[in-house]
């Protein structure tokens, strides 16, 4: 987004809208973990001042300017202590599933002025409406690219918690590979990554969904 606000592509105004929407996608699902660590009995997250919806406590520097020049970026990781957990695969598993779902319950409610203004102003978005667009485009988009199985995505905690025992064993051996096999996913290939490839359509489908007109 950097690129395009330098080149001229996007106005000032717009940039800082999908800053704000792209601060609320990253707080809203590391507070989430945080809130399930704590909940499911481990105040490891608490006791680091994660437990908030405070941005500064969430926003990874690097990561976020790296979100904003080349699209792909990070947030802090919230810690968890496996041994504070009653069922430590299980609810590692639940932990790391809470960011996505509380994206999608974001994007979700996000919707409901979309559609309130969308029926308001006779089948047009209002300029209000415009604004709140980003923030469902991406708390979806970081709800759906975390779910991928690959280390160190929540996707990949999340199969393990889910896999029969067995299989959990070999699973976790690819943990090693996974920042290799995820580079290799988001390398543009004909100017085109296999992440958006397979991810695109997925996302542009859902949008077609849930967002009025």
């Amino acid at each position: 987004m950097l690129f395009e606000l330098f080149q001229g592509q996007i106005l000032p105004i717009e940039f800082l809208i999908w800053l704000i929407a792209l601060v609320i996608a990253i707080t809203v699902h590391e507070a989430s973990h945080a809130a399930l660590s704590w909940h499911l009995g481990d105040p490891t997250a608490k006791l680091q001042g994660r437990l908030t919806l405070n941005p500064l406590a969430h926003l990874d520097p690097l990561g976020t300017l790296m979100i904003l020049i080349v699209r792909f970026g990070w947030g802090k990781p919230v810690p968890f202590d496996p041994f504070n957990l009653k069922n430590p695969r299980r609810d590692g598993a639940i932990i790391s599933m809470a960011g996505p779902v509380a994206n999608f319950i974001t994007a979700v409610l996000f919707t409901i002025p979309l559609w309130a203004g969308f029926l308001i102003h006779n089948s047009q978005l209002s300029f209000f409406g415009e604004l709140l667009v980003p923030i469902v485009f991406l708390n979806l988009a970081l709800g759906i690219f975390n779910l991928i199985p690959v280390h160190p995505l929540d996707g990949f905690k999340v199969l393990g918690g889910f896999l029969p025992k067995n299989w959990y064993e070999d699973f976790q051996q690819m943990e090693r590979y996974g920042i290799l096999i995820l580079i290799f996913l988001l390398i543009p290939f004909a100017g085109v990554s296999i992440i958006a490839t397979i991810l695109g359509p997925i996302l542009n489908s859902i949008l077609s969904l849930i967002l009025p007109g």
